[in-house]
């Protein structure tokens, strides 16, 4: 059984999508199957895993209200080596028709529930609010993986989102904070540093060791759609979501020794 995780932060511009389809390309390479599903309308994931949201026959919109499966919507990208269930601008028209769609909020889970078994990791892009499509990925989820920028708003927003998810665990009680990963890193900022030391203080090791830099290569590879590792394996952008990847393999191995345990 694969674990889903939502990559997922309600503030926009903090490097959600980048880390889902890095973190995807660098689980690859650690030789872990991964599916990327791209649940925000913008469908930046779907083109930085280079396929092309304005040609696509099916999207995740036809997983949520219609009656396609997992299978006949996903599409596999042998040059990053992982598969996508992709999005575009109909998604935007999903919450609304959700409305009307018995256990709306079950749509994502019932769908993924079905293939989890074919995968070590399901990574759900979520879009940047916490809305109906936000919801779904939560209650979809195993784990949430928080990027954040380490400024002056990042912690106000957090405790909003902290809260959704205290709610989510209502429906899904097993929900739980994988980490929060600090991007668009620069040491040389007193803020950076600052903000850095209270989210350690606070939550000491959901924190990920590893930082995302500000890094150039890591802000043109999209204009490629490919992941950084393909771009320039040698950045400081792709070292560091290898290094990640390692972490997240190890925490997923430490999880499921436990639940083996129990």
């Amino acid at each position: 059984m694969g674990r889903i995780i939502a990559v997922a932060n309600q503030k926009g511009g903090v490097g959600k999508t980048t880390t889902t389809v890095n973190l995807s390309a660098s689980l690859v390479a650690t030789k872990r199957k991964v599916l990327v599903v791209d649940l925000d309308p913008q469908g930046n994931a779907t083109m930085g895993c280079g396929v092309n949201k304005h040609e696509l026959e099916s999207s995740v919109y036809d997983l949520l209200v219609g009656n396609q499966s997992v299978n006949d919507i996903k599409v596999h990208n042998s040059e990053v080596g992982f598969d996508v269930i992709p999005a575009n601008g109909d998604l935007t028209a999903a919450e609304v028709e959700l409305i009307e769609v018995e256990h709306k909020e079950r749509r994502l889970k019932d769908a993924l529930d079905s293939v989890s078994d074919q995968y070590d990791y399901i990574l759900i892009d979520c879009p940047p609010s916490l809305n109906m499509l936000t919801i779904n990925a939560f209650v979809a989820a195993d784990g949430i993986i928080i990027p954040m920028q380490c400024e002056y708003y990042a912690l106000e927003g957090l405790s909003a989102l902290l809260t959704t998810i205290e709610r989510i665990k209502d429906i899904n009680p097993g929900l739980q904070i994988d980490g929060l990963l600090r991007t668009m890193y620069d040491p040389r900022s007193s803020l950076t540093t600052d903000v850095s030391s209270q989210l350690i203080n606070h939550f000491g090791d959901q924190v990920y060791g590893t930082v995302i830099p500000r890094n150039i290569r890591l802000a043109e590879a999209p204009s490629y759609g490919v992941p950084v590792l393909f771009y320039d394996k040698s950045s400081r952008g792709a070292v560091a979501y290898l290094a990640l990847a390692g972490e997240v393999n190890r925490k997923c191995k430490k999880l499921k020794k436990a639940a083996a345990a129990s």
